[in-house]
Order: structure tokens, then C-alpha cells, then sequence
């Protein structure tokens, strides 16, 4: 009977895992078929857009596991370890980062303008380097907390895999002193902390606030590597509840872990929506026309204006008036609904900043039937990857609970 419940479990995710393959390759042929055809520019702005909205993802999650592994918070040991799977994006991250240097003329509109000094720090050579650099730095610290956090969680004797095998090799028994891991956690998380915080800006700086490339905010940087926390937490809650609602108990989550997690994403929903309110009403009553038109064209104008209040709506009020209620944070099937509509909503926002540059004075929303599978495919791409670290590591999910701080 076990054998017959184990082959039917192994037959319906490697289904799963197929199903995320084919977004995958139905986002890829998508992205070819719109890069060769009229509008080229229009796959580009929707691929920089789920480049920057799934890669923040990623970094956001791990973040949660790095800040609360810092601070000792224990309520948290279960969900770090699912916050630390969505590193397996990391690597996808990497390479579509170097992807977008294929659609550098379509990506930065500045291009052969006359950038009025600032060249030095606007050309292609430049940002590519910068950003690789600061990326290699971000995405080799996350492996590297995750590499002694997984020395505290798996174990030798379930299941096998190549990287799996590599490192029980490569530990040996005995392993480290635990508490020498743990205290190298907290030292190599606190400066992931930091190279979030200055990575995310720095991206944020160079993908998006340079499209306008004549506009400047101070506050732009913190802006983005809030809302990457943001959204972070709402993936985090999307497959915490997902994994709960699949294995039960045996995940080790409780209500209290949803409704503790659930507080967290209320809190940096105020942040979030407080910060967007911020960047817009200081520049507005600052009225510097080169600062000035940047919000009169999003939040003012046609068709960016509707959007721009949509974006407050979905993303602000609605988890707001939600998040209020204390029960629904507890209850897993509400807080996906909810959180995958909040990160839609951020997928419109990337569009609110990048729309009015990349679309080139278009009278309507830069949005076509090919943003969809293109999306899709990014789904499909950071489903797989944290599928797969799931299924070598899951001890993760199924093994009962360990103390790790």
C-alpha cells in the first residue's frame, strides 16, 4: 500500500514538474515570436517586467529567512527553509539578467541621446558590469547562507540526487559544530541584508528609474528593495500555503506561523503603500518640471492614469481592508488568492514605470496578448526551480521540526 501511495505521489509530480516545463517553453516561443515580429520592443518591456518582478521575488523570500535567522525569531524555522528554496531562482535570475544585453536598443531608450553629462555613468559597458558584478555579490552570499543552512536541516538518509551527494560528501560526518554554522548564518546573512539593500537599488537605478533617464528620486532604491520584500513575503505565504494544503502537519506549519507571516505582509503592505505615496507627493508639491512630469503622466494622463490608481487599489487597499481581519491571515486558500493578486498588481506597477519610456508615446497601455505566456513561462521557470530544490532537499518541508538558531 506505501509502495502504491509513493509511486502515485512520484507520478504526480513528475506531471507537475512537466506541466511547469511546457509554461516554460510556451513563455520562450512566445518571447522568439514577439522579438521577430513587428513590435519587438513590446516582448522586451514584458520581459524586462517579469525579470524584475521574479527575480525580486526570489531575493524578498530569501531575505525573510536571512532577517529572521539574525534576529532569532523561532516562530520562523519552518518557513525559512521554504523562503530559502526560492534561491534555486538565483541561478535563472543570472542568466536572464545577461539575456537582456541582446535587447539593450530596445531595453534603454536613452541610447544615443544626449544624456547631458551623464554618459559617465549611462553606457552599456558600464551597467552591464555594475549590475553583473552586484548580482555575482547578491546571489553568492544567498548560496552561501544557504549552503551552511542546509548542513543544519538534511540528513544522509532520504533520497539521492548529484548535488545532494556532493554535499554530504563534501561535509562528512561528523559535520561542523552547529553552533559555528549558526553563528556563520547570522554573519553572512546580515551582509546579505546589506547587498540586498544596495544591489536592489542599484538595479532599480540602472532597469527602471533610468528609462526616464532625466528623472531622479533619491528615494527610488528604497522604494524597490521594499516592495522586493514585499512581494517576497507574498510568494512565501503562495507556496507555504500551497505545501500546507498538500502535506498537512507533516510540513510542520502552523496557524500560528500563517498568521505570524500574515502580520508581516500586512506591515510591509503599510510601508509599500506609504512609500508610494511618498515618491509621488513630494515630487508633486515640489513641482520641478522634470520631476513633475514623471507623475502627471502616470497618475494623471491617459492611459497610465487609471492604472496608477488601480495599482493603489490592488496592492494597498484591498490587502489593507483584508489584512484587518485576523482569521484570514490563518487561512491558507484566501491568503494565495490574495497574495498572487497583490503581485499582479505589482506586475502592473513595473508597468507604470516602465510603460510610458519603452512604449514610445503610445496612446494606449503597452499591454498585448503575449505579456500572458511571457509571464507564464517566468512562472514556469521559478516554479521548476523551487520544485526541484524541494524535491532533493525535503527535509525542508516533511522532516519534523529542528531548532536552527
Amino acid at each position: 500500500m506505501t509502495s502504491d501511495t509513493d509511486s502515485g505521489q512520484n507520478q504526480k509530480t513528475s506531471l507537475i514538474g512537466i506541466v511547469f516545463l511546457m509554461l516554460v517553453v510556451v513563455g520562450a516561443g512566445s518571447f522568439i515570436f514577439g522579438i521577430a515580429g513587428t513590435h519587438p520592443e513590446r516582448a522586451w518591456l514584458s520581459y524586462l517586467i517579469n525579470f524584475l518582478l521574479w527575480s525580486a521575488i526570489a531575493q524578498g523570500a530569501v531575505l525573510f529567512s536571512t532577517v529572521t535567522h539574525l534576529t532569532g525569531a523561532r516562530w520562523t524555522h519552518r518557513m525559512s527553509g521554504i523562503a530559502e528554496s526560492f534561491a534555486a531562482f538565483f541561478p535563472i535570475s543570472f542568466v536572464l539578467f545577461l539575456i537582456l544585453f541582446l535587447g539593450q536598443s530596445y531595453v534603454f531608450p536613452w541610447l544615443h541621446h544626449d544624456l547631458h553629462g551623464k554618459e559617465a555613468w549611462l553606457n552599456i559597458p558600464f551597467l552591464f558590469t555594475r549590475d553583473f558584478v552586484g548580482l555575482l555579490i547578491l546571489y553568492g552570499l544567498g548560496f552561501w547562507y544557504l549552503y551552511y543552512s542546509l548542513q543544519l536541516r538534511i540528513n544522509g538518509n532520504a533520497h539521492s540526487g548529484w548535488l545532494r551527494s556532493r554535499l554530504l560528501q563534501r561535509w562528512g560526518e561528523p559535520r561542523q559544530d552547529p553552533d559555528t554554522i549558526r553563528s556563520r548564518m547570522k554573519f553572512i546573512g546580515g551582509f546579505y541584508i546589506f547587498a540586498f539593500a544596495m544591489v536592489l537599488t542599484l538595479i532599480s537605478f540602472d532597469l527602471a528609474m533610468s528609462m526616464d533617464a532625466h528623472w531622479i528620486s533619491t528615494l527610488f532604491g528604497a522604494y524597490s528593495f521594499v516592495k522586493a520584500f514585499y512581494i517576497g513575503l507574498g510568494g512565501l505565504i503562495i507556496l507555504s500555503s500551497l505545501l500546507y494544503l498538500q502535506e498537512g502537519r507533516k510540513t510542520g506549519l502552523t496557524t500560528d506561523n500563517f498568521h505570524d507571516v500574515g502580520k508581516l505582509f500586512f506591515a510591509f503592505c503599510f510601508l509599500w503603500g506609504d512609500f508610494f505615496y511618498v515618491q509621488l507627493v513630494v515630487i508633486w508639491y515640489g513641482n520641478i518640471p522634470e520631476e513633475s512630469a514623471y507623475v502627471i503622466e502616470r497618475v494623471f494622463l491617459p492611459p497610465y492614469n487609471v492604472l496608477a490608481w488601480s495599482v493603489l487599489v490592488v496592492c494597498f487597499i484591498l490587502p489593507f481592508l483584508t489584512l484587518i481581519n485576523k482569521k484570514i491571515k490563518t487561512l491558507p486558500v484566501p491568503m494565495i488568492i490574495l497574495c498572487s493578486v497583490v503581485i499582479l498588481g505589482i506586475w502592473f506597477e513595473h508597468l507604470l514605470i516602465l510603460g510610458p519610456p519603452l512604449s514610445h508615446g503610445a496612446d494606449t497601455l503597452p499591454v498585448g496578448f503575449l505579456d500572458l505566456p511571457i509571464t507564464l513561462g517566468f512562472l514556469g521557470l521559478m516554479a521548476w526551480a523551487v520544485r526541484t530544490f524541494l524535491a532533493n532537499f525535503p527535509e525542508v518541508v516533511r522532516e519534523p521540526a529542528m531548532e536552527v538558531r
